[in-house]
């Protein structure tokens, strides 16, 4: 880490002020957030830092969508039943009416999103990296991003924030919370990765890898200790294609996505795993695995978890507990509690899994919590909006919201707001109208109680 401060010549950079929204970070929040402004009319730029949008879908490789039902109707609508529906359409091995833990097509998804954003009108800067925020009174005046024009200053009515880190507002000087009330433990990372040449009649007819099998081979494999990088029994898995399959296997504790030195360590134990992975599965399960071929990792590291913002309101356990209602909701939720555990507890056993599913929290069949507009408004900061996993929250909830289908309906909601706030005199997000807010939404489809 940098010890030493080192003083920068004043000097001018190339200032593009033409923009009514600008969206900060590709990810489902962001590519629904920049869509949606695009679409009410506003002039929209989405910068990304990677050469791709989707996030966690498409560079994360994480291989199935959560549920985008509540067991009885799909609830994530709109925007996320629009591109949830172009997904499928490059898993042909799908049944065209499942609604839970679908699997992706990460290369397919990259074109849905692609197209979805600039058929919005909307611009896209990608292999762009927020570098700075000029920030004054409670306003953002301009970001400085890097991208090989060198550094630009990009000035905006209206700013959402969909870094997944929420370094927009942060570095503009919001209150944040990281981890839990100590801002320590948070939740592991995994870094997901893709085998292919796997016999498929194999892997569907013998034992469920995943660990709510008691029979599972994973336990086999970690009692083993042959595989010492293989950390626990974490080991979702689906069929994403002919003959491959997308993992999102094991974690990888102490990885901060706010501290570039643990990612990077991360990332390079995270591919040392997935070689591990293969071996095992190939030792342990050969009718399957056998001749599998390890033929991609992630991009990025899979992050649960960083920066939360304190907000005008923040969304608790007693909310989600009650199965809440507000007045100024703009999304539901039916997600169960998912924290995935500290490493002093995690599951290598089958006895520890019972423990952690006994842990989460689950809603019954049609149940849903509501997610206010004021979970997405950081207090202190008048121009800028947060969508996705960084919203405010207790950090349990996180648990629950952080996953893509609810921050494809947050980022809608923030894209239409944005452009709302933007066409008022101060450009201030915290006085939208949240009625009309929410008759937009309903309007393309959005489910609200």
């Amino acid at each position: 880490m940098p010890t030493q401060a080192y003083s920068l010549s004043i000097r001018s950079v190339p200032l593009d002020d033409s923009w009514d929204v600008i969206v900060v970070g590709g990810g489902p929040a962001g590519c629904t957030a920049a869509i949606a402004a695009a679409r009410e009319g506003a002039r929209t730029l989405l910068i990304e830092a990677t050469g791709v949008l989707g996030g966690m879908g498409t560079s994360g490789l994480v291989p199935a969508w959560c549920p985008f039902s509540d067991q009885k109707e799909i609830i994530y609508r709109g925007l996320a039943e629009r591109i949830f529906n172009e997904s499928k359409k490059g898993t042909a091995h799908v049944r065209p009416e499942s609604l839970d833990w679908v699997p992706i097509d990460p290369e397919h998804l990259k074109g849905v999103y692609d197209a979805l954003v600039t058929e919005s009108g909307a611009h896209i800067l990608f292999n762009t990296v927020l570098s700075a925020v000029e920030a004054k009174e409670g306003n953002i005046d301009a970001l400085i991003v890097t991208n090989k024009s060198g550094l630009t200053a990009l000035k905006a009515k209206v700013y959402i924030d969909c870094t997944g880190d929420a370094d927009v507002s942060a570095w503009a000087g919001a209150e944040f919370q990281k981890g839990n009330s100590k801002g320590e433990k948070l939740m592991p990372s995994t870094h997901c990765f893709v085998l292919t040449n796997v016999d498929e009649y194999a892997y569907h007819n013998g034992q469920s890898l995943h660990a709510g099998n008691p029979n599972s081979p994973i336990y086999k494999i970690v009692a083993s200790g042959r595989y010492p990088l293989i950390p626990d029994v974490h080991i979702c898995n689906n069929i994403i294609g002919p003959k491959t399959v997308g993992f999102n296997a094991g974690h990888i504790w102490n990885v901060d996505n706010t501290d570039p030195e643990s990612v990077s360590r991360a990332l390079v134990l995270g591919r040392k795993m997935a070689r591990q992975y293969r071996d095992a599965l190939a030792e342990f399960i050969p009718d399957a695995f056998g001749n599998s071929y390890l033929v991609m990792t992630g991009s990025l590291m899979g992050i649960r978890e960083s920066r939360r913002i304190v907000g005008d309101y923040v969304l608790t356990l007693d909310d989600y507990i009650a199965r809440r209602t507000f007045p100024d909701e703009i999304a539901r939720n039916s997600y169960f509690i998912d924290v995935h555990w500290a490493k002093e507890e995690a599951a290598i056993n089958n006895d520890g899994i019972h423990k952690w599913e006994d842990k989460a929290l689950h809603y019954g069949a049609g149940e849903t919590h509501g997610i206010p507009y004021r979970c997405l408004t950081p207090k202190g900061l008048q121009n800028v909006l947060v969508a996705g996993r960084s919203v405010s929250c207790e950090q349990i909830v996180q648990g629950s919201v952080r996953v893509m289908p609810v921050c494809l309906a947050m980022g809608e909601a923030a894209g239409i707001a944005a452009t709302l706030a933007s066409g008022s005199p101060d450009h201030d997000v915290h006085a939208v109208d949240t009625r009309l807010l929410r008759q937009k939404l309903t309007g393309y489809g959005a489910f609200l109680k």
